[in-house]
């Protein structure tokens, strides 16, 4: 029996495949529910070229489906590539591929450029985060600040248009004021924020927030900001692991949850997540209720470093509907 042709989708495929921001959110739940009990997903496996502060991760990940003969099981790995020199030489810093394979007989099914699907379903886990634990603000419009106006601030304001109540306010922040500018505008064509500022003044931007998202660039520095700046806060979602919130913030949060405790803990050494403490629980458990009762105080801190079955499942979705929008390359085996 022949195999089928192997699929090949550039960024501009993904792109034009790519869901829209309700079912990302939709299959970015699925995916955290699926990480307690259907999921295979070992942590990262990484090295570590000359560049320096560069990595390159591998990111296999396994979904068992609920039909008994795997037909519903996916099957697939990232491979993602971060070389924070890149911008001096005018390349992205990150790359990524994800291939997907027959969970039943291991044929390879389709390689897709994996740069917009880490865009789209990072912001997606936080659109997740966003809608079951947006905070009360008393009847007053939330206050937003999102720092960092890179690829994933611009993945984010999508999802923030989408999820924030009406009246919000937001503010965006860089350390590169044309940057910050760049994506307010963005931001305000949206029309679904009351006011939007920007800013590169980080400590005075979330001093101000009831929500703040956090996703600087990682880098040898981190951008740390006290934790009396985050006192306003009833909701922290942060994607560049530890760059800008201090573990006190963490240590005194009402809950502190991450998409895969297992990978988080891999993660922490003497340098990254140095002084948090053990995740409460991941997102996945707080969703089905199997996470401990929040604490009295502080705000809730959600730490998604990103999951390999996230890509693979935001990978299926587009692979299955790219045949009919006539999209991708056929490759023979």
């Amino acid at each position: 029996m022949g195999s089928a042709p192997l699929r090949y989708l550039s960024a501009a495929d993904v792109n034009a495949a790519m869901p829209g921001v309700d079912e990302r959110i939709d299959l970015a739940r699925q995916t955290m529910i699926a990480l307690v009990d259907s999921a295979e997903l070992p942590p990262k496996l990484g090295v570590h070229p000359r560049q320096p502060g560069s990595l390159a991760h591998a990111m296999p990940a396994l979904l068992r489906g609920g039909e008994v003969d795997g037909a519903h099981d996916l099957a697939g790995v990232k491979w993602v590539t971060a070389f924070p020199g890149n911008r001096a030489l005018g390349l992205p810093a990150i790359h990524a591929l994800v291939l997907l394979s027959d969970a039943t007989t291991g044929v390879p099914i389709a390689i897709l450029d994996g740069g917009p699907i880490t865009a789209q379903r990072t912001a997606a886990v936080s659109g997740v985060a966003l809608r079951a634990w947006w905070p009360p603000t008393d009847g007053r419009p939330a206050r937003i600040a999102l720092v960092g106006a890179g690829v994933q601030g611009e993945s984010h304001v999508e999802v923030l248009a989408r999820i924030a109540p009406s009246g919000c306010t937001l503010t965006i922040v860089d350390r590169y004021a044309d940057s910050a500018a760049r994506l307010a505008t963005a931001a305000a064509a949206h029309g679904s924020f009351a006011e939007v500022a920007s800013s590169a003044d980080a400590g005075a931007a979330v001093a101000d927030a009831d929500v703040v998202l956090t996703m600087v660039s990682f880098g040898p520095q981190r951008q740390s900001l006290p934790a009396a700046a985050f006192a306003r806060a009833g909701l922290i979602v942060a994607v560049d692991y530890d760059m800008l919130v201090p573990a006190a913030v963490v240590a005194g949060s009402r809950a502190f949850v991450t998409d895969d405790i297992a990978q988080f803990e891999a993660t922490r050494s003497d340098t990254v997540f140095a002084g948090y403490p053990p995740p409460d629980a991941s997102i996945g458990q707080a969703l089905t209720g199997s996470a401990p009762a929040l604490r009295d105080r502080g705000p809730i801190v959600v730490n998604h470093l990103g999951v390999g079955l996230a890509d693979v499942v935001f990978a299926d979705a587009i692979v299955r509907r790219a045949p009919d929008l006539g999209l991708g390359v056929e490759l023979p085996r």
